[in-house]
């Protein structure tokens, strides 16, 4: 099987050669400066207490993460939208994984800002067994210290690639999280992080075995 980096970095550079180069640039650029800000330094890691969250699924139920610590680890991890590829690609293997990672005793969440309905088609386009909550505002990735806002220029190329982050985000187009997944422990201490500026890369699921092997 295919490691999932391994078809992101692929993607990417099929990706690469589609997108005109004054946009590439501002791509690049946003990327550099979000990675000098040292934002995913300053993010929650592994030791950190995980905060409590209470947020909606793509299936209209409302989940906290003490109801699913009550029943084992909990696999958490933030993604930018539906709108994105590179998280199309991520959820993808994460499903491949599923059934090894609840065969482990730990529950697999995903947690976006974009609204319940765009979680609940993406749920259903990827046929994800696990569930998909919508963090409207990004309240909870500020608590993890992942959210930042989008720089004027790339939040325009976003809008003529024909991303309605207006619309799928409830208003609040310009703030996104940075991809970063975590293994949290029954005690809600977080015992694996997977923090990155970078998009284009991603938590590997196999590594999550591994951790999950080690908590017992």
């Amino acid at each position: 099987m295919t490691t999932l980096n391994a078809e992101l970095r692929t993607f990417y550079a099929a990706r690469q050669q589609q997108i005109p180069a004054e946009i590439r640039e501002i791509m690049q650029r946003a990327g550099r400066e979000l990675a000098d800000s040292g934002q995913a330094d300053r993010a929650l890691t592994a030791g950190d207490k995980a905060p409590r969250f209470t947020l909606p699924s793509a299936t209209g139920q409302t989940l906290s993460l003490d109801a699913l610590l009550a029943e084992g680890p909990v696999v958490l991890t933030f993604y930018r939208g539906a709108w994105c590829p590179y998280c199309n690609i991520a959820l993808r293997h994460f499903q491949q994984h599923h059934q090894a990672i609840t065969a482990r005793g730990a529950r697999l969440v995903a947690v976006s800002p974009q609204i319940p309905d765009e979680s609940l088609t993406l749920a259903e386009k990827h046929d994800l067994a696990f569930d998909v909550l919508s963090d409207l505002g990004s309240d909870t990735a500020k608590q993890y210290g992942l959210a930042f806002d989008l720089p004027d220029d790339l939040a325009a190329v976003y809008g003529k690639l024909g991303f309605d982050l207006q619309r799928v985000n409830a208003g609040h187009p310009r703030t996104l999280p940075l991809p970063a997944t975590y293994v949290i422990d029954r005690d809600g201490v977080i015992r694996w992080a997977f923090v990155s500026t970078d998009y284009t890369t991603r938590a590997e699921p196999a590594d999550i075995l591994h951790l999950l092997d080690a908590l017992g």
